[in-house]
């Protein structure tokens, strides 16, 4: 059975009315889980609200009971990866284990540049972000003290107290499509793998390479959740439909991983996600006004999507 979450853009405008008012209705409306980036702008100007991304996920650990929530993906150059695992395995406690952790490399070099984050080349970026998952893994699902020596981190005897109650802390989600970096990266560390803006057919080839990938590990392919981040074109009637495509083709939005309306299309489409191993599909949420839209997506797609 396909799950259906949220996915939304904190850079995008997000500030505390919308993020409450979203929450409510993930939790209301259906959706299994409701996710967000981790960006402090997006790539082009202008520059709109950003809510802080541990700040609104704590706000939501508190005041949901439901759903479940996470980074869609929270780039290593923003945090040493001690703290990561330190506030994840807090934050978990305080959901009552609902947190998926997810992790990346980053990429955009605007916000790098304008906060002053070393990005670094594409090698050394997967150097460190490599040796975050190693120090975020050891630390939440060691019991014992962690000694690393790495490039970039390194921990002496270290711990972290009190242990997450959840065994292992929360699950770790690695995001991307990368078959020579990222993938491989999953099968050692990774609970679950997100893939980005993929269609059924892209999704089923790179859901077989990590199937492979994870043999050769000594994992079994369930050890690793398959989901997959997509993009989402829906409007509540013909009109506003019209509006969100904005001329472009249907078709060849599909073709890009987008989940196109109306509702009787999109059904179709996520049933065609779930053949192909998607288990849990985050849908992105781009309008974060838009709760009509939102209600009227949960009303017809989700009864049909998640039978």
């Amino acid at each position: 059975m396909l799950e259906v979450a949220l996915m939304i853009e904190g850079q995008n405008g997000l500030n505390w009315d919308r993020w409450q008012r979203l929450a409510r209705a993930a939790e209301d409306l259906g959706f299994v889980g409701l996710y967000r980036s981790d960006h402090f702008t997006n790539g082009p100007p202008p520059d709109v609200d950003s809510l802080e991304m541990w700040v609104s996920l704590t706000w939501l650990a508190s005041h949901t009971r439901r759903i479940e929530f996470g980074q869609l993906v929270s780039p290593v150059s923003f945090r040493h990866p001690v703290f990561t695992a330190r506030m994840a395995g807090a934050v978990d406690d305080l959901s009552g284990g609902r947190l998926n952790l997810g992790i990346g490399a980053g990429w955009q070099e605007r916000e790098h540049y304008m906060f002053g984050f070393e990005l670094l080349d594409i090698n050394q970026r997967f150097q460190r972000f490599e040796e975050a998952l190693q120090v975020v893994t050891s630390l939440l699902q060691s019991a014992t003290p962690v000694s690393f020596a790495g490039t970039f981190y390194q921990l002496r005897e270290a711990s972290l107290l009190p242990r997450p109650q959840r065994p292992g802390g929360p699950p770790i989600v690695i995001g991307g499509n990368g078959q020579r970096r990222t993938l491989p990266l999953v099968a050692r560390f990774g609970s679950e793998w997100n893939g980005v803006f993929l269609n059924a057919q892209k999704f089923a080839a790179l859901n077989a390479h990590l199937d492979g990938l994870l043999s050769a590990a000594g994992r079994s392919r369930a050890s690793v959740r398959r989901t997959l981040m997509a993009g989402t074109v829906f409007g509540a009637d013909a009109a506003a439909l019209a509006r969100k495509v904005a001329g472009r083709d249907l078709a060849e939005l599909r073709e890009r991983g987008v989940v196109c309306g109306p509702p009787a299309a999109a059904v179709e489409q996520l049933g065609q996600l779930a053949q192909a191993g998607v288990q849990r599909v985050m849908l992105q949420w781009l309008d974060l006004d838009d709760m009509y839209g939102l209600e009227h997506l949960a009303a017809t797609v989700l009864p049909q999507a998640t039978a």
